[in-house]
């Protein structure tokens, strides 16, 4: 990710852009200068946040919108495509997309079976299309965000844990095979953050961040190219003691 002063060259793509920290981020990089391209399934929120952000600005837009279901993996290719033509030349590639159940057992088959195709399989679909167009460009900066609930299995939700435990591995494997091209692969765990995806769970306030946080975090990651984020920095140590805690101790943590 470059730095500020010469971000009004480049662009950067969001997938799951529509709210959260996704619009988060679409708003911090807008303001440092980024052409951003807004990628969610939502049409409505897509309209206004890209209104917002083009909305005084000089000249061409700076916002770009493209409504898609990431699930959809076949179209995926040739919207690539046309993203890259439109946001010329890209740099930044952000995977923000994700579902999470509310309820202690992620609730029926087809539920967790849309987690897992939502929160990986389509960010392995997008970094697969960015890999090869940062190799061959021998440079940029992708960002998977997954999460701190990847680090070790507890109880509830498993679908939602292991569909980060899974991304956060994909990443790792992406950046040993894309360093040698010069290209910087960054992998993102946030804790509590409040968005629209946790609205309605009872979060430890001392412990929740705001989605503006979370990308301010996520943004300082990504243009010092770290390869592992946890954002806030305090839950590193916090997830270390998790993996260590004895199984007994575990299978006793509320779901």
């Amino acid at each position: 990710m470059a730095k500020e002063q010469d971000a009004r060259k480049l662009g950067a793509l969001i997938i799951g852009a529509s709210s959260g920290i996704g619009a988060a981020l679409a708003r911090r990089l807008a303001r440092q200068g980024y052409r951003v391209a807004l990628l969610a399934r939502r049409q409505r929120p897509l309209d206004a946040l890209a209104e917002e952000l083009n909305t005084g600005a000089e000249g061409a837009p700076v916002a770009f919108i493209y409504t898609h279901d990431v699930a959809a993996y076949e179209e995926a290719p040739a919207l690539f495509a046309r993203i890259l033509a439109d946001v010329a030349p890209l740099r930044l590639v952000i995977y923000a997309a994700g579902i999470m159940p509310h309820g202690a057992t992620g609730a029926t088959f087809a539920d967790e079976r849309a987690i897992l195709e939502t929160n990986t399989i389509g960010a392995m679909r997008w970094f697969g299309l960015a890999a090869v167009a940062f190799e061959r460009e021998h440079g940029g900066t992708i960002v998977g965000i997954s999460s701190v609930a990847g680090d070790r299995g507890r109880p509830g939700n498993g679908a939602y844990m292991a569909s980060k435990a899974v991304l956060s591995s994909y990443v790792e494997s992406l950046r040993y095979q894309l360093k040698p091209e010069g290209v910087r692969v960054v992998t993102v765990k946030p804790g509590y953050v409040a968005t629209p995806m946790t609205a309605g769970l009872r979060l430890p306030r001392p412990l929740t961040i705001t989605a503006d946080d979370a990308a301010r975090h996520i943004a300082r990651a990504a243009e010092r190219g770290l390869a592992v984020a946890y954002v806030p920095g305090y839950w590193r140590g916090i997830m270390w003691t998790v993996r260590r805690l004895p199984a007994s101790m575990i299978a006793r943590l509320p779901g």
